[in-house]
């Protein structure tokens, strides 16, 4: 019986961390057209207008969707690290996992470039989910 509640709260750390990285990426995004506006002429409002105008970004416009990624897959890794059962890490680097294949989902939908989609998929999201599945228990002795 004590193999259910404990399958039921793992699975649960990881709904609750895939929410709440998605909630902290969407976030960002939302908010990186005020801090770093999109270039003349781009439509960053559909998918399709972005993939259309993705030639005329520049460099720095790629920098939100990066800290997105990966802080977004950061807290969602730390969310869950923090409410799995004895604190297990795995569920961190399932977060990160999931992330990661979103990751790579968005890669062939867009097709930016090379170089972004790169440093995108190598250092977003399983670097990051590692780094919150070792700072949640610090986040955690912090609370209390």
């Amino acid at each position: 019986m004590l193999i259910m509640p404990k399958l039921l709260r793992t699975v649960l750390s990881i709904v609750l961390g895939l929410v709440a990285g998605s909630i902290v990426n969407m976030g960002l995004i939302l908010i990186s057209g005020k801090v770093i506006p999109p270039p003349i002429g781009a439509d960053v409002t559909t998918m399709d207008g972005l993939k259309a105008s993705l030639y005329l970004f520049e460099p720095k416009h790629f920098l939100f969707p990066f800290l997105a990624h990966a802080i977004g897959t950061l807290a969602g890794a730390s969310i869950a690290v923090l409410i799995a059962p004895d604190k297990s890490r795995v569920v961190g680097y399932v977060i990160g996992g999931l992330f990661l294949f979103g990751g790579i989902a968005n890669v062939f939908l867009l097709l930016g470039p090379v170089w972004f989609n790169t440093l995108d998929i190598l250092l977003a999201y399983l670097p990051a989910a590692w780094l919150g599945q070792v700072i949640a228990p610090y986040a955690c002795a912090v609370a209390e």
